[in-house]
């Protein structure tokens, strides 16, 4: 099972406590650890990925074994740690100021 942690208000949205634990038939990659969160929690749909163009929502970021995924292409896989699920897959919110 694959372990996603998101932030706070995608939790609420989305109508979850803690991680989402996810089974991913095929590749593990962050396309499509996407696409079975937003299968699962529809109300996801568009708030994590851009409607059309499924790019990377700004203040969002991916991280994984404490590496930032977010630049990484969509079909890359995801280390073994998180298809193990000894790592979780996390979606966090990012922080702009100035």
């Amino acid at each position: 099972m694959i372990r996603v942690t998101l932030p706070q208000h995608l939790r609420t949205l989305a109508q979850v406590d803690g991680e989402v634990a996810l089974r991913i038939d095929g590749p593990v990659t962050q396309r499509s650890v996407l696409d079975a969160l937003e299968a699962r929690h529809p109300t996801l749909k568009g708030t994590i990925r851009d409607h059309a163009t499924l790019e990377r929502r700004p203040f969002l970021r991916f991280f994984a074994c404490s590496r930032d995924l977010s630049h990484e292409r969509p079909d890359t896989p995801l280390p073994d740690a998180v298809v193990n699920g000894d790592e979780p897959y996390m979606v966090v919110g990012a922080i702009a100021g100035g």
